[in-house]
């Protein structure tokens, strides 16, 4: 799907940041296409664009509406329904990662049909996936996995690709989520697959390649979170990653959304290993990425290094302190992907 920019994100009045991070991954990444935001009454989230109202937005070349925010369900709050409705007779197309379909609300449905607009909802695709084979593929894979949801993994893999490609080496970003798709253009929302072919999404989304390409996927959910476990061990045994980093946000006490505590990192590198040699025996962790926005400069770095030491392998935080060391340590472990 091509969905026309530039966007108006939607916040809704979500709870949190977090919340948003579908439209702060976008404005993050894709900035200039993200005209401002727009928020209902108690929201608590901000992308720090400009608030705009749907008519300030088209008039400033608005083209779609991107609901941009994540919540238990994938649901459509009622309430949001009259703001998109606004949306759709001022001209704007609406395009969302929520798991409920737009056009399956029928005020929303009725107006794009009225007003000829276009609904686009990312997290749902028309292909057809066939179940996974575990079948070896030429080329190599990196998976990011976490100790929990929204730890850092979609970041992880885009700051590899930018750092790799830099060095000119041949590297995409393979997205597996709702944001991932709007700021890449393409890719399958793997939480959205039926459970069956959740493995051969994966397979699909990151096919036999050149011998020195890398896959870089989008990690989702977590081996240990009870809610999203699923998805996350369909897509290892679909990726058949080569190497795999550890995300981590080491202020959590408990896995969001759940009274679960945090697995230990050197946890989920050993079950992670022993859950993908089914499908790649050779697979092995590269390095641990780390959230570190509620320390200093200082305090970062000294958990960085301890870390780093704790499980003898590079630890950063990539959007503090870049990939390098990973790139690094990827470039030694396979010399022929250097450029």
């Amino acid at each position: 799907m091509t969905i026309p920019q530039p966007y108006l994100m939607f916040l809704g009045d979500v709870p949190d940041q977090l919340a948003a991070k579908t439209a702060a991954g976008i404005v993050d990444w894709r900035p200039e296409c993200c005209l401002g935001q727009i928020r209902l009454p108690g929201c608590k989230a901000d992308l720090g664009i400009a608030d705009l109202s749907i008519g300030e937005a088209v008039a400033k070349g608005a083209r779609t509406l991107v609901v941009g925010v994540v919540n238990a369900g994938g649901v459509l709050p009622d309430h949001w329904i009259g703001v998109i409705v606004a949306a759709i007779e001022a001209g704007l197309d609406v395009a969302s990662g929520l798991h409920t379909k737009l056009g399956s609300v029928p005020a929303i449905a009725e107006a794009a049909a009225r007003h000829g607009r276009q609904l686009f909802d990312v997290r749902h695709s028309d292909q057809h996936f066939a179940t996974g084979k575990g079948v070896k593929r030429t080329g190599h894979r990196l998976l990011t996995v976490g100790t929990d949801c929204s730890v850092g993994k979609k970041y992880t893999v885009l700051a590899l690709e930018k750092e790799m490609r830099s060095r000119g080496m041949d590297a995409d970003f393979c997205a597996t989520g709702q944001t991932g798709v709007f700021i890449s253009g393409r890719g399958v929302a793997i939480d959205a697959v039926v459970a069956d072919f959740i493995a051969g999404a994966a397979e699909w989304l990151s096919p036999a390649a050149a011998p020195n390409h890398w896959d870089l996927i989008e990690g989702q959910g977590s081996l240990y979170h009870p809610s999203f476990s699923g998805v996350t061990m369909g897509l290892l045994h679909g990726a058949q990653p080569d190497l795999f980093v550890v995300c981590h946000e080491p202020t959590r006490t408990k896995m969001r959304g759940v009274e679960r505590p945090l697995p230990s990192i050197q946890e989920v590198i050993d079950l992670t290993v022993r859950c993908g040699q089914i499908t790649n025996p050779a697979i092995q962790p590269l390095g641990i990425a780390v959230n570190t926005h509620a320390y200093g400069d200082a305090e970062a770095r000294a958990y960085l290094d301890m870390v780093s030491t704790a499980h003898g392998l590079p630890a950063t935080d990539p959007i503090r302190f870049g990939v390098a060391t990973l790139v690094d340590a990827l470039q030694a472990k396979f010399p022929g992907s250097a450029a």
